[in-house]
């Protein structure tokens, strides 16, 4: 190895080879930790009695604090050390997952959840910085791009590997299957990944750090708890009150600052803010759609959990082939054109989605699925490139943090936003069914149909109540899908308009100023 100040090159190929399949672990780790589990919820509320709301929390407490750290943890990263870094990350999110895969409370699910999210925010732009400032600049773009891949492609394989533990094993599986991958990349970064740090290394501001996660932890708690306890009780309007004051609290001291965490400012720029914008609807769609297509699978149509993520098998096989055509198209077609076009394609995808029934048309699922996947593949490179190429190369770290904070943002919100959808539209389609029943039985069946599923079937009434919730929970999958189209033909018309053209009409942040 060759050392510099703030990186250390590694020369020797085979080692190289050695950190790159240890940050692919990790960050496989990380990325399958948020879709995986939407394979094992079915199984989790039935063996727990989770209700629907507690169902968005298991996920969403990871999401959440995962967006809110990631900034910060990134500056921690690069101010500290990355290798050491690294390191801490992956020993927490172990540890979360371990504790996770023991207990049977949901509370304490949700609890290692967030653990495992502080955890993950310490990862993810580690193993990007490790690939970047220790590689020779030759192999950095092969190893950035395999990055890339991982990154991507995580999702589907975490839904497949859940998929497969389930059929012989119960729901702790899951968690049992991130203690082994932290642990194999803890073994791979204590003996392969360098130690390094920037000679010049950001300020931590531990105020912006504070006010994001707040903003992000406070809106996305009022959404989801707004079905269940009602949108105009106090926690809600008080949780949503709080995240918008401390998002505005956010951007002003971003404005202010000499050395912000992020500036706003840098949203000016058109490929910088419709990029962003572009990622984080597309991540609110698809882990929003994850979330609910798993449960409808499941609960209604009858799926197993391996037949579930074999229903979605199709979709990498369109996605990823397409995704390494996607920024030659936009080079040659304009950002503009193709990325809304992604999202135009992702929101046909979804009103196809919408006109499924209890029973279930799989070519027509299929076709829905499959709109999905080509959207995805069309918008999501071209967004990260749009991003890239608006900054430096000196605030190449702001911008990979910027995209990964778009993901996960967009992703804790898909969640609690269509979650909520799915969850009002299925409280409201049951309440006549269960006028009449035990108050305790009413309820469980209005907070969550994984109690239906476990209803023994043969009485009249039973089975009156089987088929409303059936029917309510598709009607809520339809309307959840429906708003998610909404959304990103929304978008569409705004990347469209303000989006970049071709390569040539990037407008890109000059080197010399700090700011703009």
């Amino acid at each position: 190895m060759t050392a510099t100040p703030g990186t250390t090159v590694i020369t020797d190929a085979h080692r190289r080879r050695l950190v790159l399949a240890t940050v692919a672990v990790a960050l496989m780790m990380v990325v399958s930790a948020v879709s995986g589990l939407n394979v094992a919820l079915p199984s989790f509320a039935t063996e727990t009695g989770a209700t629907t709301t507690e169902m968005q929390w298991v996920v969403d407490a990871y999401t959440v604090v995962f967006a809110g750290l990631l900034l910060f943890a990134g500056a921690v990263g690069d101010r500290y050390g990355r290798k050491g870094t690294l390191l801490a990350g992956l020993v927490v999110f172990g540890s979360g997952a371990a504790v996770a895969a023991l207990a049977s409370d949901p509370t304490v699910v949700i609890a290692c959840r967030a653990v495992m999210g502080i955890g993950a925010a310490f990862v993810m732009p580690t193993t990007l910085s490790v690939i970047t400032t220790s590689f020779p600049p030759a192999e950095r773009g092969r190893a950035v791009g395999l990055w890339v891949g991982v990154a991507g492609g995580g999702a589907v394989l975490g839904l497949f590997a859940s998929g497969l533990l389930l059929e012989w094993f119960s729901w702790n599986s899951f968690f049992a299957l991130n203690v082994v991958l932290a642990v194999l990349a803890a073994a791979g970064t204590i003996a392969f990944v360098p130690t390094s740090v920037d000679e010049q290394p950001p300020a931590l501001d531990w105020l912006s750090a504070l006010l994001s996660l707040v903003a992000v932890s406070g809106l996305v708690f009022g959404i989801i708890e707004g079905p269940s306890s009602g949108w105009t009780s106090l926690p809600v309007v008080a949780s949503l009150l709080v995240g918008v004051l401390a998002l505005v609290g956010f951007v002003v001291r971003g404005l202010r600052s000499d050395a912000p965490m992020l500036d706003p400012r840098l949203f000016r720029l058109r490929g910088f803010g419709t990029g962003s914008l572009s990622l984080t609807a597309q991540f609110f769609a698809a882990f929003g759609f994850f979330f609910i297509l798993m449960q409808y699978l499941q609960f209604v149509v009858g799926y197993s959990a391996l037949g579930a993520a074999a229903a979605m098998l199709p979709m990498p096989f369109v996605l990823i082939p397409l995704a390494r055509q996607a920024p030659m198209l936009a080079d040659r077609f304009g950002f503009r054109r193709v990325a809304a076009a992604g999202l135009v394609s992702m929101a046909l995808g979804f009103v196809v989605i919408s006109t499924l029934d209890v029973e279930m048309s799989y070519p027509r699922f299929l076709v829905g699925v499959l709109l999905f996947a080509v959207g995805m593949a069309l918008a999501g490179s071209p967004a990260t490139t749009a991003i890239v190429r608006s900054l430096p190369a000196a605030k190449q770290g702001v911008a990979s943090a910027v995209n990964d904070t778009s993901r996960e943002l967009g992703s804790a919100l898909g969640i609690a936003v269509l979650g909520a959808a799915l969850n009002q539209t299925y409280r409201d389609g049951v309440a006549e069914a269960v006028r009449g029943l035990p108050p305790q039985v009413a309820d469980a069946v209005t907070s969550s149909i994984a109690f239906v599923a476990r209803v023994p079937a043969g009485q009249p009434q039973v089975e009156a109540v089987v088929t409303a919730a059936r029917q309510a929970f598709v009607d809520g999958v339809g309307a959840a899908v429906l708003v998610a189209a909404g959304v990103l033909v929304a978008v569409a018309v705004v990347v469209a308009v303000r989006g970049p053209g071709t390569e040539s009409d990037v407008d890109v942040l000059d080197e010399a100023p700090a700011r703009i």
